[in-house]
């Protein structure tokens, strides 16, 4: 039988110890929600372990701490959202997309979460391709990113043709591990691409985003996309919000637009650097793609 897991609040009271404590059997995976109705209390923020924080990362918003840290297990829940704490997320009619279910892979024998003490490089050993976030119901999948390994070749013809070369010597040198990727489409023509890189290390991670993606366009304009070649950060973006253990940063195609609207976004997580995209014709609505955001963001934090 599985045994729910409830976090403490900071302030919770924390009866003596008895003088023959019992064992406690160890803590089984908890199911993450996406986007969940609100409690009629508060959310209880569980209390984590302290960890090295990561190197300051310059004008990147930090994204929502949502979960409560488990420790010795190999997997480990996350908390549900108030949906207040999102502005524009009050209710389901404002455009949220209907996500499965969430959970987060359980991890191999012996093997540390990636923000652990003793975990320096902070890499995530659980499968990559797992970490990805699942399409939302009422999606189209994408038939070239189906959630599963995809070439460099292929994540770079994301990128205009002038970046392709630089960016390609930096996944060679680095070198990347691996990427997963998944795409889909929704019935409103809204189309988004995740793609998920995992590097040697933390500071690996660290090095590509800064030579290879702000180098290209700064700290104010994301790297140029084929689909978007003009950005600007995005300042819909809820700056208040934090996902433990991860930065964001986002932005938005300069109007005009192209043939479409495109949204694109930035996830550092210890060894693994997570590019979202969204596009639509017309305008490119900004409630799912942050609420994508979110969610990514929570399954690599």
């Amino acid at each position: 039988m599985t045994e729910q897991i409830t976090p403490l609040s900071a302030d919770a009271t924390v009866p003596a110890a008895e003088p023959a404590p019992v064992p406690v059997a160890e803590p089984a995976p908890v199911p993450l929600g996406a986007f969940p109705p609100p409690p009629t209390e508060p959310p209880v923020v569980g209390v984590r372990p302290p960890r090295r924080v990561l190197r300051a990362v310059a004008r990147w918003t930090l994204a929502a701490v949502v979960f409560a840290g488990v420790g010795g297990g190999v997997a480990y829940g996350i908390t549900g959202m108030d949906r207040d704490d999102v502005p524009g997320l009050a209710t389901r009619s404002d455009g949220r997309w209907d996500y499965p279910k969430l959970s987060l892979p359980a991890l191999p024998a012996g093997s540390p979460r990636p923000f652990t003490v003793g975990n320096d490089g902070e890499i995530h050993y659980a499968d990559l391709r797992k970490l990805l976030l699942p399409a939302p119901a009422g999606a189209v999948q994408d038939k070239k990113l189906t959630g599963g390994w995809i070439s460099n070749a292929q994540y770079l013809s994301e990128y205009e043709a002038d970046s392709r070369e630089v960016m390609a010597s930096g996944l060679r040198n680095l070198p990347v591990r691996h990427i997963a990727a998944r795409g889909w489409t929704m019935p409103d023509g809204t189309s988004t691409r995740i793609y998920l890189l995992a590097f040697l290390s933390v500071s690996a991670a660290n090095d590509y985003k800064d030579a290879q993606i702000q180098s290209h366009a700064g700290l104010d304009a994301g790297t140029p996309l084929t689909s978007a070649p003009q950005t600007t950060l995005d300042n819909g973006w809820p700056g208040d919000l934090q996902v433990s253990d991860t930065s964001v940063s986002v932005f938005t195609e300069l109007k005009p637009y192209g043939a479409t609207h495109v949204r694109q976004a930035y996830v550092l997580a210890g060894d693994t650097l997570a590019l979202v995209i969204e596009e639509k014709k017309g305008t490119a609505p900004a409630v799912p793609f942050h609420q994508t955001l979110l969610l990514q963001s929570q399954l690599l934090g």
